[in-house]
């Protein structure tokens, strides 16, 4: 399954175009393990006391913060910081197609990285509530097109839905590309 998941996401994926000047560049890791014949993501919960996307749920990640760091590192770094995933732990594997929030003017790199199951977690208490492992079947199953209303605005959006844990936005746009490019692994 590991080479599998390395040749379906190594594929040539949609690139962005050049960031316009108000957009803020940055980059999340994608992490994603076997346990039990079945793949895995890493998704951490926001603190609900945070200024921008307080108590979502996304990958580990964050802005640029030097202009000569590269994208990857961005993530790998997020990634330690968040919830202590050295970069050692992770071999990354490809990018999936970049991803622009509509409000915070975000452009997101997406970065796959295969890790081993069985991790325990170093929160950063500042940024994260928890971390959730969650099968890439299940979030299949909880694909819909759901209302979402925010700062007073409702529309319809591509989300996933695990037990209580709900997936909308850039992540959710992240994932379906993932699993657009996985299909064969999680049909199985």
């Amino acid at each position: 399954m590991r080479d599998e998941l390395r040749r379906l996401i190594a594929a040539p994926g949609a690139r962005a175009d050049e960031p316009v000047a108000h957009e803020t560049e940055a980059a999340v890791l994608v992490p994603l393990f076997v346990a039990g014949d079945e793949l895995h993501a890493v998704f951490t919960k926001r603190r609900d006391d945070m200024r921008r996307h307080p108590g979502e749920i996304s990958f580990p990640g964050g802005r640029r913060d030097f202009p000569e760091e590269p994208l990857h590192e961005t993530a790998l770094r997020e990634a330690e910081e968040e919830v202590g995933l050295t970069p050692a732990a992770v071999e990354l594997v490809g990018t999936l197609a970049p991803v622009r929030t509509f409000v915070t003017g975000y452009v997101i790199f997406p970065y796959v990285g295969l890790i081993e199951a069985g991790r325990e977690w170093v929160l950063s208490p500042q940024e994260v509530d928890l971390v959730l492992e969650l099968p890439l079947r299940a979030l299949l199953d909880g694909f819909d097109q759901r209302p979402v209303t925010r700062r007073g605005m409702t529309w319809e959006t591509d989300s996933y839905v695990v037990g209580d844990h709900f997936i909308w936005g850039a992540t959710a746009r992240i994932l379906g590309d993932l699993l657009g490019r996985i299909a064969p692994l999680t049909r199985r």
